[in-house]
């Protein structure tokens, strides 16, 4: 269990980034701080509770995590990354912000243009960034266009092809004029390498160049010339100093560290994507005690690697691997490429390696109860129901449904999924019964609609099932299971079902499977996570049937007129008040109605006179 009182008094004095996360496990706010534990204490003071959003955050944190970094501008960057790829509700002032600037090279033409977009395409362009402030890409480009003067219009110049005259960018020295022939398309393309080799970071032998221009302006008196250079020198520095610490690294990386702690380690990976820090993962392994640190690195990065759907370019480990080459060779076979594995020494790496230790320990002292706890609530809890339903196998993915209904009116199913027996919201559906209509209530025929509509829907191909279930769970008895199991048996599919019993109080009680009950003990894992997706499959179908009576409660006769929708409703309604009154008016006085034009009047009075 989270203690938050405990937790706030072993925050770290370090720089480093902050989620506040959610009892279903959400993160709702992201943030950065140059003292974690001042920033993240203040969250949880009277005085800062009378801004509405910190009582807000507030109200629905369960926890926290954190992940402590060398300096505030590497927490500055990893807040960025990480509440663009979590959009966590409360920072919502980055939400509008949909991407990340880029500076394109059009280098597929015959005089490349240099530019800012935020649109990432495989055109055969070169990209750099993604940039976390466009300030600084306009600083960039202005820069650059200075050092090198290149056109800037997006018209079409062919080598060769005289296109126009010159326009006043020409004149001032802001473009050396390719539309008018005045610069070749060799001595063009030597300022665009240059260009290209600045944008990859290579600054020393353009800032040696200057150097030596501007020393041979001041031999010979230029010194508003000299000064300039100068200037362009300073702004080449400032410019490296930024884009170095906007990228830690280089192209797609994991840095893999850990923390052992008795007979259990956390690992700490954090996650590098064309070199910046987008997130990261911990995760706990057993029976680590008197183990070599290198044949625990090679069991993880096995087993991590074997079920993760992305294998980057390199692997940047706290420890050397056993059998690397095999490994090396199997992974280049997951990824279709080569894969470097390095075990830094020094350097930059070994900062990350370090970084990626030091958060290792931290969390292991902070959260690895936690975690262990969370593992219990969910892999635990499904080896716990594998076991007493004596399943054999793969069992990870368990679909769960129910119907909802009064007397039949607006019959529904829901779909609840859990995985690793988490909730999987994103995969949950609803269905709207469609062969029963009026008073039928036929909770079985209903089931057997629902699971024949999803099961076809992976059978034709929809991407959103196309995943089966290893388990499927149903809110009923033995008239459910029996139902369900046709629809199985009539597609050829051998799913095992089973059905969610309750007892006379309307609690979960066991599992039906096979024709017996199977109980559980009430206080384990595995009877608390049959209960949760009881009732999570419940609340889901229920509140899709009262959305449906909801929208039936305020549904209109005026609705049912052609050429009436909302819109014209609203305004006649404003207009007469009641529907009383639109049925008496005359098709001149409904004319004369906001949005209604004499068509649509003349169908009301008709709809209302039967004819």
């Amino acid at each position: 269990m989270f203690d938050m009182t405990e937790e706030l008094k072993r925050l770290p004095q370090r720089p480093g980034i902050y989620m506040f996360i959610t009892a279903a496990e959400e993160i709702v706010y992201v943030g950065k701080a140059k003292n974690l534990r001042n920033r993240v204490r203040s969250y949880f003071t009277q005085a800062n509770l009378i801004h509405t959003k910190v009582r807000n955050i507030r109200a629905v944190t369960q926890r926290f995590e954190y992940i402590v970094t060398e300096t505030e501008t590497e927490a500055l960057v990893l807040e960025c990354n990480l509440i663009k790829e979590h959009q966590p509700r409360y920072n919502v002032l980055l939400k509008d912000d949909k991407s990340y600037p880029y500076i394109k090279v059009t280098i597929g033409e015959d005089f490349p243009r240099v530019f800012s977009t935020r649109d990432y395409d495989e055109d055969g362009n070169k990209y750099f960034g993604p940039f976390t402030s466009s300030f600084a890409v306009a600083q960039t480009l202005e820069q650059i266009h200075k050092i090198w003067p290149l056109r800037r219009t997006a018209k079409k110049i062919v080598d060769g092809e005289k296109t126009g005259r010159p326009c006043l960018n020409y004149h001032i020295g802001l473009c050396p004029g390719p539309c008018g022939l005045h610069i070749t398309k060799e001595e063009y393309g030597a300022r665009i390498a240059q260009i290209l080799e600045f944008l990859s970071g290579k600054h020393a032998a353009v800032v040696r160049q200057l150097h030596t221009q501007m020393e041979q302006a001041a031999e010979e008196l230029l010194f508003e010339k000299a000064a300039d250079l100068r200037d362009k020198i300073a702004a080449i520095k400032r410019i490296n100093e930024a884009q170095q610490a906007e990228r830690i690294s280089e192209g797609d990386q994991d840095i893999i560290a850990f923390a052992a702690g008795g007979d259990e380690a956390l690992f700490q990976v954090f996650f590098i994507r064309d070199g910046k820090m987008t997130g990261r993962e911990h995760l706990m392994v057993y029976g680590v005690e008197n183990t070599e640190s290198t044949a625990v690195m090679t069991q993880f990065v096995t087993q991590f690697y074997s079920g993760t759907p992305f294998v980057p370019k390199e692997l940047i480990l706290q420890h050397p691997i056993e059998d690397e080459d095999v490994i090396k060779a199997w992974l280049a076979q997951e990824r279709g490429k080569k894969v470097a594995i390095s075990v830094p020494s020094r350097g930059d790496k070994l900062k990350l390696v370090k970084l990626a230790e030091n958060n290792a320990i931290i969390t292991l002292e902070q959260f690895g109860k936690h975690i262990k706890r969370e593992e219990e609530r969910t892999t635990g809890a499904m080896e716990e129901i594998r076991t007493a339903l004596g399943i054999d196998g793969q069992f990870f993915r368990i679909e769960a449904y129910d119907i909802s209904n009064i007397q039949g009116y607006e019959n529904v199913g829901s779909m609840v999924v859990f995985e690793g027996g988490k909730a999987r919201r994103n995969d949950y559906r609803k269905f709207k019964i469609k062969s029963l209509i009026g008073g039928d209530a036929n909770d079985y025929a209903a089931m057997q609609e629902v699971l024949h509509r999803r099961l076809r829907r992976y059978e034709d191909g929809d991407s959103k099932f196309a995943r089966l279930p290893d388990i499927i769970f149903v809110d009923g008895g033995k008239g459910h299971i029996s139902a369900a199991q046709e629809v199985l048996d009539g597609m050829r599919l051998d799913i095992p079902i089973c059905g969610m019993v309750k007892d006379d109080r309307h609690r979960t009680r066991a599992l039906l499977y096979k024709g017996e009950e199977v109980t559980m003990p009430l206080g384990g894992e595995g009877f608390k996570l049959i209960t949760r997706i009881q009732e999570e499959v419940h609340r889901f179908a229920l509140e899709y049937h009262r959305k449906l009576r909801s929208k039936a409660a305020t549904k209109s006769v005026l609705d049912d007129i052609p050429g009436v929708g909302d819109a014209r409703r609203k305004a006649l309604l404003i207009k007469f008040g009641t529907v009383e009154a639109i049925k008496a008016a005359t098709e001149e006085q409904l004319a004369e109605t906001p949005g209604v034009n004499k068509k649509a009047a003349k169908a009301i009075v008709d709809f209302f006179s039967g004819s």
